[in-house]
């Protein structure tokens, strides 16, 4: 059984790497989104087991888009992704919903151990 994932990042290089670290590790990557409003969007759409977010994005932010998502669905996984030195921001997407969170740059390892953790 693979679960679903939605990536959602502004740089498409960034959702390329995820994407890939995520399919050799045998999870399905179920869409991708570009920013927050897109990933919301998505969500209702594709209702994934788990969403890997950036916090800084055009349009909305991750953690507009993690309050906007368990909005629809409380039970909704998120896993936040940050650059070094966004940890009030970290703290605050914790306080929105989410129930990880990643430092850029990724280690394949720490990205399947989040996620694995989230999904239980």
């Amino acid at each position: 059984m693979s679960n679903s994932i939605l990536v959602v990042d502004d740089a498409a290089f960034m959702r390329m790497m995820i994407k890939e670290i995520l399919t050799k590790n045998g999870f399905d990557v179920v869409g991708e989104a570009e920013n927050g409003a897109k990933a919301v969007e998505k969500y209702k759409e594709l209702n994934p087991d788990l969403v890997i977010m950036d916090i800084t994005m055009p349009e909305m932010d991750g953690i507009q888009a993690v309050k906007a998502i368990k909005e629809v669905d409380g039970n909704a996984k998120v896993v936040m992704c940050s650059a070094m030195g966004q940890q009030a921001m970290v703290i605050e997407a914790i306080q929105a919903g989410a129930r990880d969170f990643i430092v850029k740059p990724f280690q394949a390892d720490r990205v399947v151990e989040a996620i694995k953790k989230v999904l239980g």
